[in-house]
């Protein structure tokens, strides 16, 4: 049996993930063992847990693929400083040092590294490189359910390439077109994102969840000055007002007086209807680009299916307009689209195209995502014990039907079920859960559970059966990775008062039968539950379908604001006495917060650096 051990590091989000003559076994992210949010250090401990989950020393593996090459990465670092000098200098002897320490010689830095699991790994040469963008292609089309596809890949840069059109047929993935760093439609989005005072490569959701708070009045501004768009949806960046390339922010003074206000610092400014519609604008301008790419590969190759990776894939408003656009008949999109899937993605690429295996395809090769840590009943209940939390143990039927029965009766519930996820979202292993009808819930749940902006919207978690009923929607979502509106049957219309409200007052509005869940244009980030893949939760939720009539949970993720998703018992117990939070489940153990001792509560508000 052949393993392969793919690594994603040192830049943000690094992850481990393990191969088994091609079947996905484990895969993680670094940040939900080390509690450092986008933690980019060598993934020890997502490592140690792949290797763990199948059972394997580091010596035994047969192949250790890394996402990306270093040095050609160094050679687009060198090349844009060369391009731009002598702006930049403070960047540049600012990052060279890194880079002649560790990054240039990452084989032997990894070598050391990898080292430290197992004395016996004595073989530098199992250590091989991917590229970036092929890496995201891999894990995009290989654990697709699709025998030919075409690969979208977008993000902020790999090596050179930040946006790139591959083919996938079979058990080949060829590139076929490239645009190259500076230009890049993750580095605008960034641009933005730095603007309007959120942190890059985290808070870019935050702009996408602003924006249909405003409306798009900068997207001609966008268009005539800062990028020359063509209609196949092919771009240039015009560089003179941005910072990226070499220097230390993302956007320059010259980009400020474009929009007449300089960048939020969020400390001491506000969020006003000024940063609302500059997030407008720029989602209005993604997909823009997004739409006019799918439709021109659609057009040239001919081919009915579409997988997404890299960065961008994340804007699930994006890809929503993709499918309906209906340019592809299908589309797959990798949940653990960022450079965390990059892992996954590497370890494929070898897999297929280094020892050129044939492809076995079936519908969900990634395992709905759930492809990190377990834990056993036993460990649960002495790990409780240790915390001194006051449990009783139920039975699974129990457990499935209290849980309902409290979130119809308004409680909100920590849900630590089955294997963790992989990627960002949530999808029902690591949730928060609550009752979508209640409309003071998404300020509720923003507030003193998340602790964050009161604008952020919450996800629905739908049976799959259910979500045509409820949604614009007839497809599987099973990532949390696709926009649609709320059927117009369940939606309620606004007054006129109502409709001249402008911003952040639009948020009190009750707007549809489930409030919780509708977002201020009517919209909502589905996911589709399937019984396959998740057998508790679509119980679950099933149960409260019967109690409520209503098949839709809100879902979101198991943390507060800055903090990674929970993955262990202590993580759960500790955001649970830190939160508003009214009960806990962690597999078939219940605790409801009014039988816990007083003083193990926790002031958590600010135990996490803000993201």
């Amino acid at each position: 049996m052949t393993s392969i051990l793919g690594i994603s590091a040192f830049y943000h989000d690094s992850a481990a993930a393990l191969i088994l003559d091609g079947e996905i076994i484990a895969a993680a992210q670094e940040e939900r063992f080390s509690r450092k949010k986008h933690d980019p250090s060598y993934p020890f401990n997502a490592v140690k847990y792949v290797l763990k989950q199948a059972n394997l020393e580091l010596s035994n593996v047969d192949h250790i693929v890394f996402f990306e090459k270093p040095f050609l990465k160094f050679e687009r670092i060198l090349e844009t400083y060369m391009a731009f000098a002598p702006r930049g200098f403070k960047s540049f002897s600012l990052s060279m040092p890194i880079w002649l320490r560790e990054k240039l010689f990452q084989k032997k830095f990894l070598y050391e590294k990898l080292k430290s699991h197992d004395e016996n790994f004595n073989d530098i040469n199992k250590i091989k490189f991917s590229e970036h963008h092929y890496s995201h292609a891999a894990s995009a089309f290989y654990p697709s359910p699709f025998k030919e596809a075409i690969v979208l890949t977008l993000d902020g840069v790999g090596e050179w390439a930040t946006t790139t059109v591959a083919l996938g047929r079979d058990n080949k993935l060829q590139m076929l077109k490239e645009i190259h760093f500076p230009h890049s439609l993750g580095l605008l989005y960034s641009a933005f994102t730095y603007y309007t005072g959120f942190k890059v490569n985290s808070g870019e959701y935050k702009v996408m969840g602003l924006a249909p708070y405003g409306e798009p009045k900068f997207k001609d501004l966008i268009m005539n000055n800062l990028i020359d768009l063509k209609q196949d949806g092919s771009f240039k960046l015009k560089m003179d007002y941005f910072n990226y390339a070499t220097g230390l922010t993302m956007t320059n003074e010259k980009f400020s007086k474009l929009f007449g206000q300089p960048v939020r610092d969020p400390k001491k400014d506000l969020l006003t209807q000024f940063h609302m519609d500059i997030a407008s604008s720029i989602q209005a301008v993604t997909e823009e680009i997004v739409v006019r790419l799918t439709k021109d590969i659609a057009e040239e190759y001919k081919i009915k299916n579409l997988c997404l990776a890299g960065g961008v894939a994340l804007n699930c408003v994006a890809n929503g307009k993709i499918l309906k656009k209906n340019y592809f008949e299908n589309i797959w999109i990798q949940p653990a689209a960022g450079d965390a899937g990059g892992s996954l993605g590497g370890a494929l690429a070898y897999w297929y195209r280094e020892m050129n295996k044939s492809r076995v395809i079936f519908k969900d090769q990634m395992k709905g995502s759930y492809l990190g840590p377990k834990l056993n009943e036993d460990d649960v209940e002495a790990e409780l014990k240790v915390l001194k939390a006051n449990f009783k143990k139920k039975t699974t039927k129990e457990i499935i039907a209290l849980t309902a029965k409290e979130i119809s009766n308004n409680k909100i519930i920590g849900w630590f079920q089955g294997r963790m996820e992989f990627g960002p979202r949530a999808l029902g292993g690591r949730s928060i859960l609550a009752d979508p009808r209640s409309e003071k819930m998404q300020k509720e749940l923003n507030l003193k559970i998340k602790f964050r902006e009161s604008f952020r919207p919450f996800a629905p978690s739908i049976l799959r059966e259910d979500v045509n009923e409820w949604f614009e929607l007839n497809y599987d979502s099973p990532y949390m990775l696709l926009v649609a509106n709320v059927k117009k049957n369940k939606q309620i219309n606004m007054s006129e008062e109502s409709d001249k409200l402008f911003g952040i007052d639009k948020l009190n509005i009750k707007r549809s039968t489930i409030p919780a869940v509708t977002h201020v244009d009517y919209s909502a980030r589905i996911q589709t539950v399937h019984k396959e893949t998740n057998k508790k939760y679509y119980e679950l939720i099933n149960e409260f379908k019967k109690i409520t009539g209503c098949p839709v949970l809100v879902n979101t993720s198991f943390n507060v604001r800055g903090e990674p998703i929970v993955c262990s018992v202590k993580d759960a117990f500790n955001c649970f006495m830190g939160t508003n939070l009214d009960i806990l489940i962690i597999e078939d153990f219940i605790l409801y917060k009014e039988e816990q001792d007083k003083s193990l509560i926790k002031n958590y508000k600010n135990r996490f650096e803000l993201d």
